[in-house]
This record gives C-alpha cells, sequence and structure tokens, in this order.
C-alpha cells in the first residue's frame, strides 16, 4: 500500500487545533471550491524560503474560492522550534493569509502520507485529490524558481482543464516523526511513481 495519498483519494478528516485559538476539523471547509492541505513548520529552510511565494499563491487564489491550510506534524521532541507556542509566535510575527494547524499526534500527517514540508495536497470541491507534491521547483532559494506547480495546478482546475502535472516530488525537510531519527523516513515513503 503506497504510503502517500493517491490522487482521486478522498482528503483524510482531521479536526486539529489553530494557531488562532480555535479547532477545526475538514466539514469546517465545506464552502471552499479547492481545498489545498499542506503540511509545513517553523524551521525548515525549503518552508521558510518559499513562504512569501506560498502568500502570494494564497492571495491570488483565495478570492477565487480557495482555503489554505497548513498543518504542523513535526516533532517537538525531535525539534524543539516546532512546538505550538513558536507556531503562535511565527504566526503573529509574519501575518501568513492561511490556518496554521498543530498535529501532535502524527495521525493526520500519517493519514495523508505527508512526506516532506512542505508538502501541498490540492482537493477539489468533491475533495479528491487533484495534486500533490512541491509548491515550487526551488522552494529553499525561490530567486532560482522556474515553475510553480501549485498555482499551475490551481489555474488548470479553475479553468476547468484536467491537472497537466498532478504529481510531483516534495522538496523539503523530511518530516520529523515521533521516536524516530530526524532523517527517518517510513521504506514505503519512497515508492512515489511519476508519470
Amino acid at each position: 500500500m503506497a504510503f502517500t495519498l493517491q490522487i482521486g483519494e478522498k482528503a483524510p478528516d482531521f479536526r486539529l487545533p489553530a494557531t488562532d485559538g480555535n479547532t477545526y476539523e475538514l466539514s469546517d471547509f465545506d464552502d471552499a471550491g479547492v481545498l489545498v492541505v499542506f503540511f509545513t513548520c517553523n524551521h525548515c529552510p525549503y518552508v521558510v524560503g518559499s513562504d512569501e511565494v506560498t502568500r502570494q499563491t494564497v492571495e491570488r487564489f483565495a478570492p477565487k474560492g480557495v482555503k489554505f491550510v497548513g498543518i504542523n506534524a513535526n516533532s517537538k521532541v525531535t525539534h524543539p522550534d516546532d512546538d505550538f507556542p513558536q507556531m503562535v509566535e511565527r504566526m503573529e510575527e509574519h501575518n501568513f493569509p492561511w490556518l496554521y494547524l498543530h498535529d501532535d499526534s502524527q495521525e493526520v500527517a500519517l493519514a495523508y502520507g505527508a512526506l516532506r514540508t512542505p508538502h501541498f495536497y490540492v482537493f477539489d470541491g468533491d475533495r479528491n485529490l487533484i495534486y500533490t507534491g512541491r509548491g515550487v521547483d526551488s522552494p529553499k532559494d525561490t530567486s532560482k524558481m522556474t515553475v510553480n506547480n501549485l498555482a499551475q495546478a490551481l489555474e488548470e482546475h479553475l479553468s476547468g482543464q484536467p491537472v497537466s502535472v498532478p504529481l510531483t516530488n516534495p522538496l523539503g525537510c523530511n518530516v520529523k516523526w515521533n521516536g524516530q531519527d530526524a532523517h527517518w523516513m517510513p521504506a514505503e515513503a519512497c515508492d512515489l511513481v511519476f508519470a
């Protein structure tokens, strides 16, 4: 069985606390024509390096009915910078235009098969997966980026076209799993098949 959610599969449910003091579940976004769930964190240079491009993508597509939910599932034992109080501080400092949820148990990250930070999942109105993978092709240094795969997938879907590149390899730091070495990844995580 594949580790990562496959194209066409349904969005797994979640119920997680956010930095805004509220708790959110999947059904809270039923009004969104498209839902982007992405696994992120506080410290990873690939996240930090691409946050502003992600912000621009959110600002471009939010008026078109797309909602964005960031989830931090990193172990605070492995990486103390990823604890919840520092998530709150980061959102206060940067005022990112997305919700930032905390997956302390890592159950949601496992349900989605999150591999790296950042790792994006785009779901259509029926919550079927239509794109998963990287946001851009050079997240650590976006001055070298040549394609914004996330924006491309959203643009194609919203214009009624099939997503031309539905699967890319997420680029970033691996998710920090509880009880594992900082660089550990599940064996099944190496089974991504690209067209």
